[in-house]
């Protein structure tokens, strides 16, 4: 007879699968690159040599989003444009992740008009925002280093 805790307690297989299937997950990361603005060239430059991002599993941006799993949302999204990246998000396969690059994306920045859509979590949900105008490189390293824990620790 199994004791009680033992019952509730996933197994050994399922546990350990989890946890291989979440390394998989953080290491491939097919990101898709929705640039609308200034910050578009700190995005690059994260792609260069010298902060190497395809040390992380992410360096080949896919320009379809039913090819990727990381809606990278860098710069200003304004009304207009938001059906757009709603309908992008829509297309993506699940599981998908956002990240909110640069602090127009994450909070409107310093538009604060009729124009400009006050953070991007009013269209669809944010897992990692990056602040800052532009972003350092480092900022951003250190934003896909959370979005691998977060995606490493969902269950498969």
């Amino acid at each position: 007879m199994k004791p009680e805790n033992q019952a509730a307690s996933p197994g050994f297989f399922t546990s350990k699968l989890n946890d291989m299937v979440g390394w998989a997950r953080k290491y491939s990361l097919f990101q898709y690159p929705f640039v609308t603005a200034c910050c578009g060239m700190e995005y690059m430059s994260v792609a260069c040599a010298h902060y190497d991002i395809d040390r992380f599993g992410a360096g080949l941006p896919r320009f379809s989003p039913r090819q990727s799993d990381v809606l990278m949302v860098v710069g200003t999204i304004s009304h207009k444009l938001a059906p757009v990246l709603k309908q992008i998000y829509d297309q993506m396969c699940d599981p998908k992740w956002v990240v909110a690059f640069g602090v127009c994306t994450c909070t409107g920045g310093f538009y604060d008009n009729y124009a400009t859509v006050m953070g991007i979590d009013t269209i669809i949900p944010v897992d990692v925002y990056i602040p800052g105008c532009p972003p350092r490189p480092e900022n951003v390293l250190d934003g896909l280093m959370k979005l691998q824990e977060k995606i490493q620790r969902q269950p498969a």
